[in-house]
């Protein structure tokens, strides 16, 4: 469509919706991730009470600080699907990256109680009941992982995913510390190498738990999505026959799997038709990852300047 205006500028205006990139249905993985963990929170927190193992009590807490995070990431997943409506005119696809740092902050605290824990068992050792703890974490071994495994294929394309899966291996991983470090109890009857092995632990889930908040604040400032090529795009109009100059180029992420698009194209011959504009959709939809994008095409130079 076309709209003249006082600078005597023919301005077209195309917009696209890509529906290849919307996020995948978690929701039974969800669904299975909240009541396998919800389950073995009872049962963990039920053996940390009778065997006096406050370790396990300790565990079995931040087991439920998961189970709240694997409910923020269902409930943004289940809300970015909703329709849009007057005041959100996006509809709420942006609480996918509100809850993927959420889950950050929730990993940060999880790293924090962990550290306090071992911290105070350096300072003040107890005595670790090996059998039990390989027991009891062991079945969070398979738990955990499993869990994990229901979040594995969407980790790279949804960031909100991601930070469900992280929170899954990062538990399945504790699980697996636990069990060496009662193995090696037992073996050997040091209780200090129960501290060293979450050491260890906590390390790992910092770096994986850094690539997400780094992650998530980046989207949440609005910055070109990492898998998205702002030169190549710029090029690619700049390559259009009968477009003199490019601005106003903006990429912005809409949620953790959506990426927006606005940009002016000077053409002096004027506008090319609806077909040209249908083009660049496709284009940006399928070699771009840019399924929403809306671009103005303006006959003046001046406009190059910014109208």
């Amino acid at each position: 469509m076309g709209a003249h205006h006082s600078h005597n500028h023919d301005h077209a205006h195309g917009h696209s919706h890509g529906h290849s990139h919307a996020p995948a249905d978690f929701g039974r993985a969800f669904a299975i991730g909240v009541t396998l963990n919800l389950a073995f929170v009872v049962v963990e927190a039920t053996f940390g009470f009778l065997s006096g193992s406050m370790a396990l009590v300790a565990d079995a807490g931040h087991n439920l600080s998961d189970v709240l995070a694997l409910l923020l990431a269902w409930a943004a997943s289940v809300a970015a699907k909703k329709p849009p409506s007057a005041r959100f005119t996006y509809g709420y696809k942006s609480s996918t990256i509100l809850a993927a740092f959420a889950n950050a902050m929730l990993l940060l605290v999880a790293i924090g109680a962990i550290l306090f824990e071992t911290i105070h068992r350096m300072v003040d050792p107890v005595e670790p009941q090996g059998m039990v703890m390989i027991w009891v974490a062991g079945v969070g071994v398979v738990i955990n992982t499993a869990t994990a495994l229901l979040f594995m294929r969407g980790r790279k394309q949804d960031l909100n995913i991601r930070g469900a899966y992280l929170h899954m291996a990062a538990d399945a991983l504790v699980s697996v510390g636990v069990v060496i470090a009662g193995i090696l109890i037992l073996l050997t009857g040091m209780a200090i190498i129960d501290s060293l092995v979450s050491l260890v632990i906590v390390a790992v889930i910092a770096w994986g738990t850094w690539g997400l908040l780094k992650d998530s604040v980046k989207m949440g400032m609005l910055a070109v999505p990492d898998g998205v090529d702002e030169g190549a795009v710029r090029a690619y109009f700049a390559g259009l026959d009968g477009v003199a100059a490019v601005h106003d180029l903006h990429i912005w992420p809409m949620s953790t799997t959506e990426t927006a698009l606005t940009a002016h194209l000077v053409m002096p011959g004027g506008h090319p038709g609806d077909a040209f504009l249908a083009e660049i959709a496709h284009e940006l939809d399928h070699h771009h990852s840019i399924g929403h994008a809306t671009v103005q095409v303006e006959q003046d130079r001046e406009c190059a300047g910014g109208c």
